[in-house]
């Protein structure tokens, strides 16, 4: 049979990593103030009460870990007219969801970060906003603070505004999968280049 003592005694990583966030000074547990906050945001009269300017037509797009579900960015790019590139950056709305002073916010402030364990991440915001309802998931409309500037054809960035957005993520892409076409594509050039000089 087995010997199984092993796995009776083996330490609790969790707890360790629970009772180290202690240590350090964080708060790895939500407030149940904070929780009952969450059970009153409706996500739905959040958005249509918003100032945001509707941009889901553009082709925005995300990049971060293959299995992220806290994506706080988007991005969108297109080149103009006078061959200068204008780029939206769009960053997950939380304040649109969280009052300040509230219990979430309290929080939030208590901890400032989220902080990543290795065996488990204790997370700013309660998950139900930072991989939901303010996560800029694939495929969702969600709410984004967008910072707009253009780039001159050398190089000179020129900040146009800063304002609310409706915004639809149609792809989230992942620094893995980017990273394989990237060096596939770079192979492939180099063979192409070896060819060329034989």
């Amino acid at each position: 049979m087995p010997n199984k003592s092993h796995h009776n005694h083996s330490p609790n990583l969790l707890a360790i990593a629970h009772d180290t966030m202690l240590a350090q000074g964080f708060s790895p547990d939500i407030p149940t103030a904070a929780k009952d906050e969450l059970k009153e945001i409706n996500e739905d009269a959040v958005i249509s009460s918003s100032p945001a300017r509707d941009l889901r037509k553009l082709l925005w797009s995300s990049i971060d870990n293959l299995t992220s579900r806290d994506l706080d960015q988007v991005e969108f790019v297109e080149r103009q007219d006078d061959d200068s590139i204008r780029v939206l950056i769009g960053i997950a709305d939380v304040d649109a969801f969280v009052r300040k002073g509230s219990a979430i916010d309290a929080h939030a402030f208590e901890n400032t970060t989220s902080v990543y364990t290795g065996v488990t991440t204790f997370p700013m915001l309660p998950e139900e906003l930072s991989t939901d309802k303010s996560s800029l998931l694939e495929g969702q409309d969600r709410l984004a603070v967008v910072i707009e500037f253009n780039v001159a054809p050398d190089g000179t960035p020129t900040t146009k505004d800063v304002y609310p957005a409706l915004v639809h993520n149609c792809s989230k892409m992942s620094y893995e999968v980017v990273g394989k076409v990237a060096r596939r594509q770079h192979r492939c050039s180099q063979r192409g280049l070896e060819s060329s000089q034989t």
